[in-house]
């Protein structure tokens, strides 16, 4: 069970990035999958989510209006559209799926699969 996140980068104030995470087999079918990110010298936070069937987005007060995260479930990949972005989004970004049977949640602890992080630096 693998997640791989890949399209971080360095971008300036009020840019834009896609992030994407990829599952191996058929990790994202069934399962919720989030994206989370950590600051330099902050904890883990939650960014966005999305339950399994792509209906119920949800995003943290802090980037919402600004980020969408999308799935699809065919091609076993998640998607989160990062617009406007802004010097505070500077941080690592993780993609992370559920168990099969888990609730739709936004606490990182029922998230039982990572990505390896792919980094997001936003220059002022």
């Amino acid at each position: 069970v693998q997640l791989q996140a890949s399209g971080g980068g360095l971008v300036q104030a009020g840019g834009s990035l896609t992030l994407s995470c990829a599952a191996s087999g058929r990790i994202a079918s069934g399962r919720h999958m989030a994206w989370f990110r950590q600051a330099p010298g902050k904890g883990r936070e939650f960014v966005a989510a999305i339950n399994k069937s792509g209906s119920s987005p949800a995003y943290a007060d802090s980037v919402k209006g600004r980020f969408t995260i999308s799935r699809d479930n065919a091609e076993n990949t998640v998607n989160l559209v990062m617009n406007r972005l802004q010097p505070e989004d500077t941080a690592v970004y993780y993609c992370a799926a559920t168990h099969r049977d888990s609730d739709f949640t936004l606490d990182q602890r029922y998230y039982d699969y990572w990505g390896q992080g792919t980094l997001v630096t936003v220059s002022s």
